[in-house]
C-alpha cells in the first residue's frame, strides 16, 4: 500500500536544503521512518538533541543524544542556544541552534524528529523551515500500534493516547502530511521533499 500525502507540492529542486521537521503522534512510525531513510542515505544530517535525562544502556552521547545536567541545559536556554526545548517527563530536550544552522549553511539536508511542541518552536524561530506531519493510517491503527508495545502500562498507555488526539488535531499547521501506510514508501516522499536523490 503506497504512503499518500496531503499538501503543498514540494519547492524546486534548484533551491537551497533547508531544514525539515518531522512530527506526528506518539506511535505513528516516526523514528522506524527516519532509521529507513538514513541507512539508505546517511548524508541526511538528523539533528542530535541534548538532554537532561540519563543516558540508557547503549546511548552514546554525541551520538544518540548531549547528555547535559540541569545548570547546563538551563545555560543554553538563556544563551539562546536551542533552536527549540521542551519538557517531557521531567526531563528536558532541546535542539542545539548551531549545529543545525552550520549544516544547512553548507548546503546539506537537515532533519529533525521532534514533538508537536517543538515544531512549533521551530516555526516561530525558523518559518521557512518544512514542517511534515507524520499522520497514522486511521485512529483504530495507532491505538493498536500504542497497546501493541506491550512495554507500558495502562496508564502510560492512555496518556500516550490522549496526548495523540491534541497532537492529531495540530495536522493543518503543518506544510505538508504523510500517512504512514508503508515505512519505505514514506520514507521515499519524505527524501523527495528534502530534495535528496
Amino acid at each position: 500500500m503506497a504512503a499518500t500525502s496531503r499538501g503543498t507540492s514540494p519547492v524546486p529542486p534548484d533551491v537551497r536544503p533547508r531544514l525539515t521537521v518531522l512530527s506526528g503522534p506518539s506511535g505513528v512510525g516516526k523514528s522506524t521512518v527516519v532509521a529507513h531513510m538514513r541507512k539508505a542515505h546517511p548524508e541526511v544530517w538528523l539533528s542530535v538533541s541534548a538532554t537532561t535525562r540519563r543516558p540508557r544502556p547503549g546511548e552514546q552521547h554525541g551520538v544518540h543524544y548531549f547528555f547535559v545536567d540541569h545548570d547546563e541545559f538551563d545555560k543554553l536556554v538563556a544563551n539562546g542556544e536551542l533552536l527549540e526545548w521542551a519538557e517531557f517527563a521531567g526531563n528536558h530536550y532541546g535542539t542545539p541552534r548551531k549545529a543545525v544552522l552550520d549544516r544547512l549553511e553548507a548546503g546539506e539536508p537537515v532533519l529533525l524528529e521532534i514533538d508537536l511542541q517543538g515544531a512549533r518552536l521551530v516555526r516561530q524561530s525558523m518559518p521557512e523551515a518544512q514542517l511534515v506531519f507524520l499522520a497514522p493510517p486511521s485512529w483504530d491503527e495507532l491505538v493498536r500500534r500504542l497497546t501493541g508495545r506491550g512495554t507500558e502500562s495502562p496508564e502510560v498507555i492512555e496518556r500516550r493516547l490522549a496526548a495523540a488526539t491534541i497532537e492529531l488535531a495540530a495536522e493543518s499547521e503543518f506544510d505538508i502530511t504523510l500517512v504512514n501506510t508503508s515505512v519505505e514508501d514514506v520514507a521515499r516522499e519524505l527524501l523527495a521533499l528534502m530534495r535528496v536523490v
